[in-house]
């Protein structure tokens, strides 16, 4: 009995925990929620470019490695984008949007000249 009590809880409390997420994600900036959405499509990129080099193979071994560091790198720096852009993120220093997507825009660039370099 006490097992099925247990049980029962746990799953009200990540019912709970799920709803109280959903809650405070809802009040999160648009802008937020659109690089949410590019760090998952990013994050499934580079997933199903893994997926596709254990299935097939890796003749083109430099293609494959070109693929996955640029989905990698455009991951981390959207990622750094989201945390400079979070008005929660102010640790004493004010970085403004413009400045912060400008940065982005930069690293991302000189990311896909090495990788379009590295591709021959």
């Amino acid at each position: 009995m006490s097992t099925t009590a247990s049980t029962s809880s746990n799953s009200l409390t990540f019912t709970s925990i799920v709803k109280s997420f959903f809650d405070s994600y809802s009040k999160t900036p648009q802008k937020l929620k659109i690089i949410d959405l590019f760090l998952i499509y990013t994050f499934v990129t580079g997933v199903i470019v893994f997926t596709y080099c254990c299935l097939v193979g890796t003749y083109p071994f430099n293609s494959f490695l070109a693929a996955f560091i640029s989905t990698v790198g455009s991951f981390i720096l959207t990622a750094c984008l989201r945390i400079q852009i979070n008005p929660i993120n102010n640790f004493g220093k004010t970085i403004s949007i413009e400045r912060a997507f400008t940065d982005y825009l930069l690293c991302n660039l000189i990311l896909h000249l090495v990788v379009f370099n590295f591709l021959g």
